[in-house]
């Protein structure tokens, strides 16, 4: 299969400078404002998405390094497969966050519930939309029970 290539529409700024401390997901980042810095040429592309209250932010981990296919994700002392999890270090550093958005100005948007280390490359925005996701009976595999624990927990160096 041949390499894909992406290029950064912009950078994620965050309070968080290193990995340890960073919330884990964005319920652990409520109230932590960060701002999204989108190059000017793609300023067009925000029309229309203040009316949205939430977006989904793809982003490049651009602090990930080496991966391993199991992998002890923070929220539990087991190895669990890569793909069962959202640990930063995989195949493709990938990650999403859903995030509130607070405003836009120009070429910056401010957003809340921020889970993001600073300087990450922003990849893509798109709004979030309740009605387009599953509904019905869910199966979270392992998490079941310990999902609660995302307000709370912090990461530590597990990853670096």
């Amino acid at each position: 299969m041949e390499a894909i290539t992406y290029k950064p529409i912009g950078v994620i700024r965050t309070p968080f400078t290193k990995s340890e401390g960073t919330p884990i997901q964005p319920p652990g980042g409520q109230k932590v404002l960060g701002t999204i810095e989108l190059e000017l040429g793609y300023e067009e592309g925000l029309t229309d998405l203040e009316g949205f209250s939430h977006i989904i932010l793809i982003y490049h981990f651009h602090q990930s390094h080496d991966y391993s296919l199991q992998v002890k994700p923070f929220l539990d002392s087991q190895s669990r497969g890569v793909f069962a999890t959202r640990a930063p270090n995989r195949p493709n550093p990938i990650g999403l966050s859903i995030v509130t958005l607070e405003k836009i100005k120009g070429n910056r948007i401010t957003i809340s519930n921020v889970d993001n280390l600073d300087g990450r490359p922003l990849l893509d925005i798109k709004p979030y939309i309740p009605g387009f996701d599953p509904k019905g009976q869910i199966r979270i595999g392992w998490i079941e029970g310990k999902s609660d624990q995302a307000t709370s927990k912090r990461a530590d160096e597990r990853f670096d």
